[in-house]
């Protein structure tokens, strides 16, 4: 065993994380109760410490990108290789990272729950950390679970730079990890309060630690342990937490320079969409040619199965057919002619709409589910993006034939797709101009970002309901759901709006969140709990119907492989059986 690899895996990233506080800058040799676990302020660096561990792009920082794993997005990084199963396996550079940065959570974990119990300070102040710590220990644990099952456990006894040989555990089986995930939280719950002051937004409370509780209760299939968690913080059976629904679905995923929601429950924060700023990048992946710059460069997309899934305003179920007769069977010249214009060699002006009726096509989007129009830009409508001097300019998305005129160029009045797809773009999580001069660097998005929302949680409880064998709960939370964005209810008078019995509602629900929470990372922890990621892995195509790049699927895909290089630093490590 090479001691000086375990601890460049640990120890490395533990002082070179990204990160705006000074614990990241302390020597780990002057992490010592003699010069560091002195003060109050000590204990809230040590905490914000552990922040800076879970939001680097590798631990949750791209969770967002996990939709391209899903039927709900399409994408060339940078997680292709699990994506499309080409050559996702043990040396596989997304399964190695996401191991590494969730264990460096992990350890920064542990490191403040073993110090911070021997400070001279407050208790309550020392309650409140050490709950912290335990609730970010369980968010990486539960999510290595997800990935996993069984993997090494390492709790506060480790001290990984002073004995080398705890980091050289075998895996626990998926049950133990479920265990100390649940005994973590619920620690946590104990010990978090309800709600912090300002200056201190975003640290977990003690709804997020229930929350996260009953997502671990739901994913186990323990549907009453999992209705109580949920009922306690939507129903504030014995605190006030203070949720609701933010009232504007769209405004929900624009929350910047210090506004706030009630819907969060809990989220990464983004300060400052400049050089000095610290946010998430999210428009390197979601963004289009046209946002900020020209930088940007939408390696990741909506799908053709999202944007056909969202029903029409009345609730019925959308079809092609419906609107532009044999659409559905139709080859892909067909389809071009639908939706085809010409502009000018300038990219500057439609010149002809050709045989495409742009309003009809418009309508196609607009008068479906709201959500549709809010988290996708749709062919023909506009976006506010920037032009090459980062100035707010308006663009359109349209289809351009090149038999015809020009090509869309973003520096000028329409959006291109760097990939040469005919894909959607996103428009959730976009910034639109610049902000006003507040969003100055592409790849520093100033959003806050929900890891745990309040409308996650509703749907969760719809589905422990239904489980449950409680329909008409279930129906009453998804309703509110729909209610916000102004669509009908279920039950509601339509015939295409009744729910005939339980497996109705499941697949009602899993709809449901397909519509709330696409771009939300959300997807790929869904369609593998429920046994459908072999169902939804299909080769990506565009809107024309044109292959885009191809997907497959093996049964061992349902559980990552143990990286390769962790394996090569362990040697008690043990290999999933279908990765052998």
């Amino acid at each position: 065993m090479n001691t000086k690899k375990i601890i460049s895996a640990f120890l490395g990233l533990f002082l070179l994380l990204n990160g705006c506080v000074d614990l990241d800058y302390v020597p780990s040799t002057q992490l010592s109760g003699g010069t560091f676990w002195q003060t109050e302020t000590h204990a809230k660096q040590a905490a914000v410490g552990m922040y800076a561990a879970m939001k680097a792009s590798w631990c949750f920082g791209l969770e967002f990108t996990f939709d391209m794993c899903t039927d709900l997005a399409d994408g060339s990084s940078p997680l292709a290789d699990i994506s499309r199963g080409t050559s996702f396996a043990s040396n596989s550079g997304a399964v190695q990272n996401h191991w590494q940065y969730l264990y460096e959570l992990v350890h920064r974990s542990n490191t403040v729950i073993r110090n911070v119990a021997g400070m001279p300070i407050n208790q309550t102040t020392i309650d409140q950390v050490t709950g912290e710590a335990k609730f970010l220990r369980a968010l990486a644990y539960f999510r290595m679970l997800n990935c996993w099952g069984g993997v090494p456990y390492y709790d506060e006894t480790c001290v990984i730079n002073k004995e080398f040989a705890t980091v050289t555990n075998p895996r626990s089986s998926a049950e133990e990890i479920r265990q100390h995930v649940i005994d973590d939280l619920t620690e946590a719950i104990a010990k978090l309060p309800v709600s912090w002051d300002n200056s201190n937004y975003g640290r977990a409370t003690k709804g997020a630690a229930y929350a996260l509780r009953g997502k671990v209760y739901l994913f186990n299939k323990e549907w009453s342990k999992a209705i109580a968690d949920f009922e306690e913080i939507v129903y504030n059976k014995s605190s006030n937490y203070g949720y609701v629904l933010h009232p504007d679905y769209e405004d929900l995923f624009r929350i910047y320079n210090g506004r706030r929601s009630n819907e969060m429950i809990f989220s990464i924060q983004s300060i400052d969409g400049n050089v000095a700023g610290q946010a998430l990048d999210i428009v390197s992946y979601f963004g289009n040619k046209s946002t900020l710059r020209l930088i940007a460069s939408n390696v990741i997309v909506p799908s053709t199965t999202l944007v056909d899934k969202y029903e029409n305003l009345d609730g019925s179920q959308f079809n092609w057919d419906d609107v532009f007769p044999g659409f559905n069977v139709g080859n892909s010249q067909f389809r071009r002619r639908l939706l085809s214009v010409a502009i000018d060699q300038g990219s500057t002006v439609i010149t002809s709409t050709l045989d495409c009726d742009t309003t009809k096509v418009l309508d196609v989007y607009r008068k479906r589910d709201p959500r549709l129009c809010w988290n996708v830009i749709t062919p023909y409508s506009h976006y506010l993006g920037t032009d090459a001097g980062s100035n707010p300019r308006d663009k359109q998305f349209v289809f351009a034939d090149p038999t015809q005129g020009g090509a869309p160029m973003e520096a000028l009045a329409f959006i291109r797709n760097s990939e040469g797809w005919n894909s959607y773009f996103w428009r959730k999580w976009i910034p639109t101009g610049n902000l006003d001069g507040y969003w100055g660097e592409y790849n520093r998005t100033p959003y806050e970002f929900p890891l745990i929302r309040l409308g996650d949680v509703l749907l969760m409880l719809a589905e422990a309901y239904n489980e449950n064998g409680e329909i008409d709960k279930a129906v009453a939370e998804v309703n509110k759901i729909r209610a916000r964005v102004g669509m009908p209810g279920l039950n509601s008078g339509a015939a295409w709006l009744t729910v005939n019995g339980k497996d109705e509602m499941t697949q009602r629900i899993r709809n449901e969140r397909a519509y709330e929470l696409a771009g939300e990372g959300q997807r790929y922890w869904d369609i593998r709990r429920w046994g459908l990621l072999k169902s939804t892995v299909k080769n990506a195509t565009d809107i024309f119907g044109d292959l885009m790049y191809e997907r497959t699927y093996q049964s061992r895909h349902e559980i990552w492989p143990i990286p390769l290089v962790e394996m090569e630093r362990n040697r008690n490590l043990d290999q999933d059986p279908n990765w052998e």
